[in-house]
């Protein structure tokens, strides 16, 4: 099945009961919290008490993406904030495997994130530990930037990396995002779509969500 994970980094926020509600509405299957701290990526989002709010607020599970330094001494306030999926960056972690094995103790879904300069090979002896695997479509950091093409690229190598290590870890794709690109990236072999501007910026966030969901059936 794919998977429709609405980005909160572009939902009004002050609105976010609602906000989350026209997502679910629309067919969202799981609720994507972007994590910057200032200085692994160029912005400030939110922390664990923002996690929890939308855990409380919605019955989808909650996709958690840390774009942060120092990932290991946050893994428990996300967990128990209410992460299902707790994502950390290849590039900020200094044990990956031991990084995974932690999240994986405390009880949520671990994925491993790289970025657009990433190469895929870099996860030849981690991704089979992992539950999911985020391949960033853009530089990370703001919302509303523009699809890197060559990352579809990187999601079809990711395929063929899965298949040799007849590994199960889903392939999650985040940045520009859109009616327009998503298609691509469902042949590429994506399963799970984060989508943020191109949902809550609309002018019907539900059919916006609806929209993008019904692009992606197989």
């Amino acid at each position: 099945m794919k998977i429709i994970a609405p980005s909160i980094l572009s939902a009004d926020l002050a609105n976010l009961s609602q906000q989350l509600r026209y997502v679910e509405i629309g067919g969202a299957d799981w609720i994507h919290c972007d994590i910057m701290d200032g200085h692994f990526v160029p912005n400030l989002t939110f922390g664990p008490i923002m996690v929890n709010a939308v855990k409380r607020s919605t019955h989808l599970p909650v996709d958690v993406h840390l774009m942060i330094e120092n990932a290991d001494e946050f893994l428990e306030d996300y967990i128990n904030a209410g992460a299902d999926y707790l994502t950390v960056h290849q590039e900020a972690v200094v044990h990956l495997n031991r990084t995974i094995n932690r999240i994986k103790e405390l009880g949520a879904k671990a994925g491993i994130s790289i970025n657009p300069s990433t190469p895929v090979d870099t996860l030849q002896d981690t991704a089979e530990f992992a539950d999911l695997i985020l391949i960033m479509s853009v530089n990370p950091g703001f919302g509303g930037q523009s699809f890197i093409s060559n990352s579809l690229k990187k999601v079809k190598e990711l395929v063929k990396l899965r298949n040799e290590l007849k590994a199960h870890f889903l392939i999650e794709i985040d940045g520009g995002m859109s009616k327009d690109t998503i298609v691509e990236a469902s042949k590429a072999g994506v399963d799970v779509f984060v989508a943020g501007s191109s949902i809550f910026k609309s002018d019907n966030i539900s059919a916006a969500t609806a929209e993008l969901k019904f692009l992606i059936q197989e």
